[in-house]
């Protein structure tokens, strides 16, 4: 594998970051994961924005989105594959130990692995925990994600793929890396970004192109929603099949099947938009 570095690309095995950088000492950095298909990033543009919003709103100078650009290509040129992860890391850099930021500058890491399509129906928990949607972090994506370590590994214990947090005043708001959208009379929901959720790529896209609705959901929504769904990079639009105890047979329903037809053709359309 060669991964970008400051700079330049790298083999694996020479691709080392200092100890010392702040990414790893505090979780002071910013990330985006991104879709490559046979070399070729999906909505890179709309990513590239958010990473500069998040670096922003951690007080990050704004990534340099031209190197971005040319690390993503060259990432992608030295590790050809038909499905892949392609990872855009932008921490604090070299920084003494605290929270502190040091003044070195910025670290930029940029490496691809290979993923595989997800099945079209996927079963989900809830957990006790709440996101807090006036964290200074709400909306942002960055590396902070110990917190959704712990939740996936709950869900993966069940038997599941994702876990859906609500937030400090009981709305329904996001999962570990992905977002949800329910079926309420027939109609298409999903809680907006002032639930404390990540303002996500797919999830914007599926809005769009779906016309669903922001609303403010109760969690307990899930208990009677019709239908439900996840989006995220690499799950464009997935199917909920079980929710906790509840089973939901005939995932893809009818509204969910669409949404998944609808982006996946508008994707193929527009590989950037």
């Amino acid at each position: 594998m060669r991964i970008w570095l400051d700079g330049t690309l790298r083999d694996a095995d020479d691709a080392k970051v200092s100890v010392l950088d702040h990414g790893l000492t505090v979780g002071d950095g910013v990330f985006e994961t991104l879709k490559a298909q046979d070399g070729t990033p999906f909505a890179l543009t709309r990513h590239l924005e958010r990473l500069t919003r998040s670096a922003r709103g951690l007080g990050l100078p704004d990534p340099d989105l031209d190197e971005v650009r040319r690390a993503c290509a060259a990432v992608l040129e030295a590790n050809p594959m038909p499905l892949g992860r392609l990872r855009i890391t932008y921490t604090g850099g070299l920084s003494p130990l605290g929270s502190d930021r040091g003044e070195t500058g910025p670290t930029l890491v940029v490496a691809v692995g290979e993923t595989a399509r997800r099945p079209d129906t996927t079963a989900v928990i809830t957990v006790p925990w709440v996101r807090n949607e006036r964290s200074p972090l709400a909306g942002l994506k960055t590396t902070s994600y110990a917190e959704n370590v712990v939740a996936l590994a709950r869900a993966n214990r069940a038997g599941a793929s994702e876990a859906l947090f609500a937030n400090t005043v009981g709305q329904l708001c996001e999962g570990t890396g992905s977002n949800v959208f329910v079926v309420l009379d027939g109609e298409l929901h999903t809680p907006p970004v002032t639930s404390g959720c990540l303002a996500g790529i797919t999830r914007a896209l599926a809005a769009e192109w779906t016309g669903a609705h922001e609303t403010d959901l109760p969690l307990d929504v899930l208990e009677r929603a019709e239908e439900v769904f996840l989006t995220s990079t690499l799950r464009d639009v997935q199917a909920v099949h079980r929710i906790d105890g509840r089973v939901l047979p005939a995932a893809p329903g009818p509204v969910t099947a669409k949404a998944m037809r609808v982006f996946e053709e508008r994707a193929a359309s527009d590989i950037d938009p």
